[in-house]
Order: structure tokens, then C-alpha cells, then sequence
């Protein structure tokens, strides 16, 4: 198979092609080397690679699947896979390998996919940037000197490239949108407790990271979710099956919907006039498409990213424990990025009091928020607040960079007197980043589709939030968008 065909054919294509012995599981397989191969010296997104692992599955008996045969991608979070060394972006992790396949790797595999390597991810997958220190920033193939996002940058970047037609995500507090949006993907977060992330993690986030993928069309999103989503045994969430399947949710007309829109940031974060533009013509687009389209946004508490970082921080201690436990290694200070290793003292001294009644409040807030969803079928909002940022441009610089060092040598005392500092980390963080949180903590799904460009060619997402559990509804409405407005045809500079 020609490179140029295969990086226009989505998964749905490709495996159509595979079925139907047109090409070969090898030749699919081949055409992603040679094109990761030529994308990676400008991406630099793979952490681990296991090519002679993927011939061998090629040219062997693949599984029957809805993409046997189709070339993919794992991100380096969550989801283990028995041979691949996992780091999360750290060292903590020591490149521990697992003993099995976690469930949903299992599932990728089921579905016929064969998998390449593992992307990179910020450490311990924590911000909206793929900067982490120890493994090298990943390159947005749209513009290298800006953002592909975080925490699954490593899996957009090749995606965009079209070195894989969709790739392994995960998304804790947008890390599956943030990168779609930087990116020019779709990107779909699914509902909690939708697809599986036993058995290593019981929950992930407190339940508020959940698995899935990263595609270029949304076709492949909704046939992939259809592949992975069944009941995971033992888990603390779970879902009954749509009455349509995600495919066929995807293939047919949403219906007349009752759609709101806002480009405000729910914490008051200023919204760039191109994000701002690309929602407002994503509602222009939804009112000529005949769905009932209204300006609104349901309520969000002001405390509410105050309770959100309280859980953040505490999941960041818990997975230092967590790896400390598997590895048998204590986690040192001068192994992490200080700002990593400062969450991780916060988050250890918290009280089992604050992190109760952070969740509580949070939960507590949803009630509201699922109201508003009564309503309206869709919230379309901005994806992020601002288009694709350049690298670095969310780290601490400068006195604030001198005094973060500074406290991740003292003890907690200290770290309390200063934690105005890292307040300010947070507060730029949401800055960019202020409309996906709240949908990890409802655990509604809700996806980033890339309806929009800034005038220099920069990928602007638009997101779409649906209610709890109905993926059927968001992927009807994407996929109408995507036909009206097509943007699979749309390759970055020196990928084609």
C-alpha cells in the first residue's frame, strides 16, 4: 500500500481493506512503520516502540475484530500492556512491565488492532502540555513550536501526522479533548464507567479519568467505542448498552435537538476571540442544520476547581503510593519535576476530611448542572479557552520557577507557607483550560470536534457535552457536523 493512500483512509477503510484482502495486515502495518518513522524525528511523541513485535502479530493469525489488521498506537497512561515498559511520563514508574494486558488493551486487541508502540504523556500525566522532563516535549505537527496538548499528546501528535489513523487516550480533566482540540481531531471522552480500567486501577481519578481513543473520523470513534465498551467485572461503575449501537448512532440523524451554547468560562477565565468565534459558528451551523439553538450555560459553583484541585492532589499522592508499592522503590525528590513532586506533598497532607467533602461538593454540584441537561440534549462550549499554546508556555519561570524549587526541598510547613505558588500553577493551568473538568467530575461524556482554524492555520475545537450516558446523542450530532463541515482531508504541513 502506497503511503499517501494510507494516510488518507481512516481505521473504518483500512480494515475494510484488510477484510476484503485488497492489502494485507503487513502491508497496513509496514505503511505506519515507515510513516512513524519519518514523522517521529519532528513529533518525538513515542516513549516505546515494539515494531518487530507488531510484524510478527501482522504476519501471523490476527483476531477477528472491526479493525484486524489496523495499525495503532497505546498511550503511556493508565492502560498496561504485558511487554511494553509503563513510566507515565516518570520515573517513578521505573519502567515496571505488567504480567497481562490491563482490560481495555485486552479489548484493543480483540478488536483486531495491532499496536506499534506507547506515546508520551507529561509526567504522571498531569498537565494540558506534553512537556515532561525526563522523556522530551511532543511537537504539534500543525506548527512544532506549539502544543499537541496533554496528557495524551504523544497519541494526537501521530494521529495528526497520520502515522496511525486513531490512537489510545485517556482523559482525567481533558487530556482526550485538550489534545483533540490542539491537534485538529475528534476527540470523545466517554461516560464514567463506560469503558473498563481494571484490573491494575479500580478507579482511576477518583473516577474522574476514563479511556478511549483519539480519531480522525467519527466514525471510527463510535466503532471503536462499540468494541471496547462492555461491563468490566468488579468495577465501581457501570453502564447498561445503548439501545442503538455507537456505530449506528453515528451513521443516522441526531433528530431536531435542543442545543445550548456559551463561550464564558465557568471560572471566569478570559476566552480567546478565535475559541470564542469557532462556538459561536459551530451554534450558527447547529440553527441552519434545524436543531433549536439558545445561548446558556448550566451553573457552576465558584469553589467548584478549588474542590476539583483538592482531588487532584490527592490522586497525584496516591499514585506515587501506588507506584512506590508495585516497584518496591522509594520515589526520590531530584527524580520528579518539582512542581510533580510539590502536588504529591500536598496531596499527602491533606485530611481524609478534605478530600470527602471536596467530592462531596462536588457531586453535590452535579445535581444542578444534570438539571440544565433536562433542558438541552447538547452544551456546545470551547474546547479550551485559548488556540494551541507554545512550549513552555505554562511552566513557572523566573522567581516563581526559583521558589517552586525552593519548596520542594522544604517540608510540608513550608510547602503550606507558600502555597499561594502553586495556586498560580493552577490558576494557569485552568486559565487554558477552564471548559473540560467539569464533565470528569459529572462524568458525562462530552467531545472535542475540530470545526475551526485560526487565521494562521491553528486548530480551534469546539465541545460538545451530552447527557450522562449518551454518547448515541453526541456522536448523531458530530457526525452531522463532520459532513456538513468534512475535516478528515485537512493534513498538516509535511505529512502528506
Amino acid at each position: 500500500m502506497g503511503l499517501e493512500e494510507y494516510a488518507l483512509l481512516d481505521a473504518t477503510d483500512l480494515a475494510r481493506l484488510v477484510r476484503h484482502r485488497e492489502v494485507t495486515a503487513s502491508e497496513l502495518v509496514e505503511a505506519a512503520i515507515s510513516r512513524l518513522e519519518r514523522a517521529e524525528p519532528r513529533l518525538t511523541g513515542i516513549v516505546e516502540w515494539v515494531l518487530d513485535r507488531a510484524r510478527a502479530e501482522a504476519a501471523g493469525s490476527l483476531r477477528e475484530g472491526p479493525f484486524t489488521g489496523v495499525p495503532f498506537l497505546l498511550k503511556d497512561n493508565m492502560h498496561v500492556a504485558a511487554g511494553i515498559p509503563y513510566h507515565n511520563g516518570s520515573r517513578i514508574w521505573r519502567g515496571w512491565i505488567a504480567p497481562k494486558d490491563s482490560e481495555l488493551v485486552r479489548r484493543f486487541r480483540a478488536a483486531g488492532l495491532v499496536v506499534l508502540g506507547s506515546t508520551k504523556v507529561p509526567e504522571l500525566s498531569l498537565t494540558p502540555v506534553t512537556e515532561p522532563r525526563h522523556f522530551g516535549r511532543v511537537h504539534n505537527p500543525w506548527a512544532l513550536d506549539h502544543t499537541a496538548g496533554g496528557s495524551s499528546g504523544g497519541s494526537a501528535a501521530h494521529v495528526a501526522a497520520r502515522s496511525v489513523p486513531m490512537a489510545h487516550a485517556t482523559d482525567g480533566g481533558g487530556s482526550i479533548r485538550i489534545p483533540a482540540s490542539c491537534c485538529g481531531l475528534f476527540g470523545l471522552k466517554p461516560t464514567r464507567g463506560r469503558t473498563p480500567n481494571g484490573p491494575f486501577l479500580g478507579e482511576a481519578w477518583h473516577g474522574f479519568a476514563v479511556g478511549h481513543a483519539l480519531t480522525r473520523s467519527v466514525r471510527d470513534s463510535a466503532a471503536l467505542l462499540d468494541a471496547i465498551a462492555a461491563t468490566d467485572t468488579g468495577a465501581p461503575y457501570g453502564l447498561a448498552p445503548p439501545v442503538l449501537s455507537f456505530a449506528e448512532a453515528a451513521a443516522r440523524s441526531p433528530g431536531r435537538l435542543r442545543i445550548a451554547f456559551s463561550a464564558i468560562a465557568p471560572n471566569g477565565a478570559a476566552v480567546h476571540p478565535e475559541c470564542r468565534i469557532a462556538v459561536e459558528l459551530a451554534a450558527k451551523l447547529c440553527t441552519d442544520l434545524g436543531h433549536d439553538v439558545e445561548e446558556a450555560a448550566p451553573p457552576v459553583p465558584d469553589r467548584y476547581f478549588s474542590w476539583f484541585m483538592t482531588v487532584f492532589l490527592a490522586a497525584v499522592a496516591q499514585e506515587f503510593a501506588m507506584a512506590e508499592e508495585i516497584t518496591g522503590v522509594r520515589a526520590r525528590r531530584t527524580e520528579v519535576e518539582d512542581t510533580t513532586w510539590l502536588c504529591r506533598q500536598l496531596g499527602r497532607a491533606l485530611s481524609a476530611e478534605a478530600l470527602s467533602l471536596a467530592l462531596e461538593k462536588l457531586h453535590r454540584a452535579s445535581r444542578p448542572i444534570g438539571l440544565f441537561f433536562d433542558r438541552f440534549d447538547v452544551l456546545l462550549t470551547p474546547t479550551l479557552a485559548l488556540p494551541p499554546v507554545t512550549h513552555g508556555a505554562l511552566r513557572p519561570v523566573g522567581v516563581e520557577a526559583a521558589l517552586q524549587s525552593l519548596m520542594a526541598r522544604l517540608g510540608v510547613g513550608g510547602l503550606l507557607r507558600y502555597g499561594p505558588l502553586l495556586d498560580q500553577a493552577a490558576e494557569r493551568t485552568f486559565a487554558f483550560m477552564p471548559f473540560t473538568p467539569v464533565w470528569n467530575a459529572t462524568g458525562q461524556p462530552a467531545a472535542s470536534l475540530p470545526l475551526h482554524r485560526t487565521p494562521d492555520g491553528l486548530p480551534v475545537g469546539v465541545q460538545a457535552v451530552g447527557r450522562f450516558g449518551e454518547e448515541t446523542t453526541l456522536l448523531s450530532l458530530a457526525a452531522q457536523l463532520e459532513q456538513i463541515q468534512p475535516w478528515a482531508d485537512q493534513i498538516p504541513p509535511g505529512c502528506q
